[in-house]
């Protein structure tokens, strides 16, 4: 049950991730690029010139809260179902810089940095570990996934030329999104590989 409960919450951690990103866009002033912004920037820009716009920032400082909180339960959970420190680690080290993204938004130049990249190794190490606990062919895909991250994390300057900061950055977080709601459906429909 315990594991069951670790997938729902992370399946829903996912979808939140989603969901706000997509409605702080929305919301923000006209002039928002996912070319050229960063996601980052929908919780506020970063100094020496901060831009807050509301209710983008709003939405998308209490998306992250929300989203860390659901991915630190989850490990919680996750936990007292298997106790593989393999998963666990990097899973809860993923919400904690989650939820640092929402407390220290861009504007907070010494913490937003640190929790955002927290956030994008620890998801993509997460994602390739997971596949020690997973069975074929998600195993592979969570894989390509992490792989995606951090290569495209490490890489940035190679692809922000062609594709701007705004997708760059994108690419480096949205597999560790889709990761998250592969793995919360596998938790709650499978049991773990020993």
């Amino acid at each position: 049950m315990n594991q069951k409960v670790s997938g729902a919450l992370l399946f829903l951690a996912a979808f939140v991730t989603l969901m706000g990103i997509i409605t702080a866009e929305a919301f923000y002033p006209p002039g928002y690029s996912t070319a050229d912004n960063e996601i980052s920037d929908l919780g506020s820009t970063r100094p020496p010139e901060s831009l807050i716009f509301q209710p983008s920032a709003t939405i998308f400082n209490s998306t992250m809260w929300v989203a860390g909180l659901l991915i630190i339960t989850a490990t919680y959970f996750l936990y007292k179902s298997c106790k593989r420190f393999i998963i666990i680690i990097p899973l809860g080290l993923l919400g904690i810089g989650v939820l640092g993204v929402g407390i220290f938004p861009g504007n907070v130049a010494t913490f937003h940095p640190l929790f955002a990249m927290t956030t994008f190794i620890a998801g993509g190490v997460a994602a390739i570990l997971s596949s020690r606990v997973v069975s074929p062919p998600f195993s592979y895909i969570a894989i390509v996934l992490g792989l995606i991250t951090l290569f495209t994390l490490f890489f940035a300057g190679l692809f922000i030329p062609i594709l701007g900061d705004g997708r760059t950055e994108r690419w480096v977080a949205y597999p560790v999104v889709m990761w998250l709601s592969g793995f919360g459906g596998y938790l709650m429909n499978s049991k773990l590989s020993n």
